[in-house]
């Protein structure tokens, strides 16, 4: 060969080395792209979209009966409080692209054998709380269990595999501290963040105290940085305290230790405009929305969370419940609990907060 011959073979073997870093580069930052999304939450699991889908009629549902679950709040049993249809019971979710995973409460214990679980919320906190209680209690239902309530904090111990369940009531995340003036909603402060550390999994929600006016507000002032307000925008505050909190995670848990979870915005449906019936709202729905989509769209909220989660920097994963959940006007107690007037805010047990469940146990095992 020439030396003409043996510089194009330099050349051509330079050129291919070059590709081949290249080439190996790009993957790289695509692998640590694909690791960052899911360490900041994406909602793809196993390159699977578990959040978008449909509702499908099965009847091995549901997953468990509510006379035999000793942890069912009666704002909750609806089938206890009268309800005379049984078919919203017999749904399941159903992902587009696959198959979501039952749930089995006995892997669950084996997985989390020793481990401290807490809810971290409002009512809708405590609704999932009980759900995922008593999944776990039909899957090993002669199993010792320990249950305590107390000055807001409960729990559900499942004594042979040392694993407690809590649930922390605090409908803001953020403090409400009495001053002169009143009750303060403090912005910027998460004093109770204290009985949350120390925990193996944290599963935290808020939003629908945000929106209380009136007789229902929580607290008479609310308070960011000096600024003392009688009231603001809920949006803008909400996303204030949710920053706050974002903050706090970032500062006290150790993601080596700790899983976290924000468990999403979930709907109301007092107004049937929504899903094109003005005159309606959920009390006599009987049936799910058909198709994937809500025609309202999602609610300023979510928007607000999917901001916020943008900006933290220690593994949050959003179990994004909000348009599966939209889909399901009928899943609500409406008029069939020990509660005043029509409930289009919280959900039925078994039912709903079930696969909310199902969607955390599908993002620990996938």
């Amino acid at each position: 060969m020439g030396f003409k011959g043996q510089v194009m073979v330099a050349l051509f073997f330079q050129l291919m080395l070059l590709f081949l870093q290249e080439t190996a580069a790009a993957a790289g930052k695509k692998h640590h792209s694909n690791t960052t999304r899911v360490l900041k939450g994406k909602k793809q699991v196993s390159g699977c979209n578990l959040f978008q889908g449909r509702w499908v009629v099965d009847a091995s549902y549901p997953l468990y009966d509510s006379s035999a679950c000793p942890f069912i709040d009666s704002e909750f049993d609806c089938q206890k409080y009268g309800r005379p249809d049984t078919q919203y019971l017999k749904y399941s979710w159903q992902p587009a692209a696959c198959k979501l995973p039952r749930f089995n409460g006995a892997d669950f214990l084996g997985r989390w054998r020793g481990k401290k679980i807490m809810f971290v919320g409002d009512s809708l906190s405590l609704n999932m709380w009980e759900s995922l209680s008593c999944m776990i209690h039909a899957s090993v239902p002669n199993a010792k269990t320990t249950f305590v309530k107390k000055d807001g904090l409960a729990s559900v111990t499942f004594d042979a595999y040392g694993v407690t369940l809590f649930m922390y009531r605090t409908p803001y995340l953020v403090d409400i501290i009495n001053e002169k003036v009143g009750r303060v909603l403090n912005l910027n402060s998460i004093q109770a963040g204290n009985s949350w550390k120390g925990m193996d999994m944290l599963i935290f929600n808020s939003w629908h105290w945000w929106t209380h006016t009136g007789s229902s507000q929580g607290w008479d002032y609310m308070r960011d940085g000096s600024g003392l307000y009688k009231d603001m925008d809920r949006l803008t505050a909400f996303k204030k305290g949710l920053t706050t909190w974002a903050k706090w995670v970032d500062q006290n848990v150790n993601p080596s230790k700790t899983k976290v979870f924000f468990q999403g915005i979930s709907p109301t449906h007092y107004m049937g405009k929504e899903w094109n019936q003005p005159s309606k709202n959920c009390n006599g729905q009987a049936d799910p929305l058909s198709g994937s989509t809500y025609p309202a769209g999602a609610p300023p909220a979510a928007a607000v969370v999917g901001q916020v989660l943008s900006t933290i920097k220690t593994p949050v994963y959003l179990l994004d419940i909000t348009t599966l959940s939209q889909l399901r006007k009928d899943a609500h107690p409406s008029t069939y609990s020990d509660g005043s007037g029509t409930d289009c805010s919280h959900w039925c047990l078994p039912g709903l907060p079930d696969t909310w469940n199902q969607l955390l146990y599908a993002a620990l095992i996938m």
